[in-house]
């Protein structure tokens, strides 16, 4: 058995980043950090949770990542298939505890989670659309989390709509970039089904769609450290001229790729956002 492929397989720089965004989430809440135990609380319960998401999520795509990943631990054999689930599940209860040590609404907010993570990878994610939705909502509902652990909404339901929203547009990007992995599987995706324009077309009105919620915020009178936030409406835009001006494959893995790095200015421009906020 591989070590690395241990690690690898749970794609750790994503585990972290959904990390630190639930913790943003209890930051926007609050308008503060959460206290220090409650902040690793919260990190570790996204952590673990999205480390099993992927886990559990390669475990079933074991014969797609063949022809579309192959250099993924389990088509490569770093390990096997029955030790890549016993390993998820590990980790999967292993955040549920910790969820508990939250408080009683965590805890089934994240067995909520965690349970969706296993019906996407499972059943969700070669249905037309649903699957990008169920990616999504565990997207949008990560900031929530953060926000639940410390009982306050306030900006992290803003949060939680610009991710969902950007992340239905990646999802389908996604989706058109492994277009021919997915058609030798049998998968019924939206660019399988609609072709790779109009998916691609799709994407598009999502992303506008984010750029016009971004401003939600500005709204109800988040600080003025929310400004970045331009620049992440600039990217989208960017992004959608890309595909308007050439729907392709090559061109949605490109645009995905810009819209992660987008994701990660907004989680900036929220958090400077709500530390500005005079309340």
């Amino acid at each position: 058995m591989e070590v690395k492929g241990l690690v690898e397989i749970v794609r750790p720089a994503n585990c972290i980043i959904a990390g630190l965004v639930g913790i943003l989430g209890a930051t926007v809440a609050l308008g503060s950090l959460p206290p220090n135990k409650t902040s690793l609380l919260i990190f570790l319960v996204v952590f673990l949770g999205c480390s099993w998401g992927n886990t559990i999520n390669d475990y079933f795509d074991y014969e797609i990542d063949k022809i579309n990943r192959p250099k993924r631990p389990l088509p490569r054999g770093a390990f096997s298939r029955n030790t890549a689930l016993i390993y998820g599940l590990s980790l999967a209860l292993s955040g549920l505890f910790i969820a508990y040590l939250i408080g009683i609404e965590a805890f089934l907010f994240a067995l909520g989670a965690y349970l969706l993570m296993f019906l996407y990878a499972w059943k969700l994610k070669p249905l037309p659309f649903i699957g990008n939705l169920a990616v999504a909502t565990l997207t949008g509902a990560t900031p929530i989390y953060g926000a639940i652990a410390v009982e306050k909404i306030g900006l992290a339901g803003y949060l939680a709509l610009c991710a969902f929203l950007v992340n239905v547009a990646r999802e389908i990007f996604k989706d058109v970039e492994d277009i021919e992995g997915d058609k030798i599987q049998g998968a019924k995706t939206l660019p399988i089904i609609w072709g790779v324009k109009r998916a691609s077309m799709i994407g598009v009105l999502f992303n506008i769609t984010t750029i016009m919620a971004s401003f939600l915020p500005v709204r109800v009178g988040i600080g003025l450290g929310y400004f970045p936030i331009i620049f992440v409406d600039g990217i989208i835009l960017w992004a959608s001229y890309e595909v308007l001006k050439s729907p392709s494959p090559t061109t949605a893995g490109k645009v995905q790729r810009k819209l992660k790095i987008a994701i990660y200015l907004a989680v900036l421009s929220f958090l400077l956002g709500s530390i500005t906020r005079e309340v």
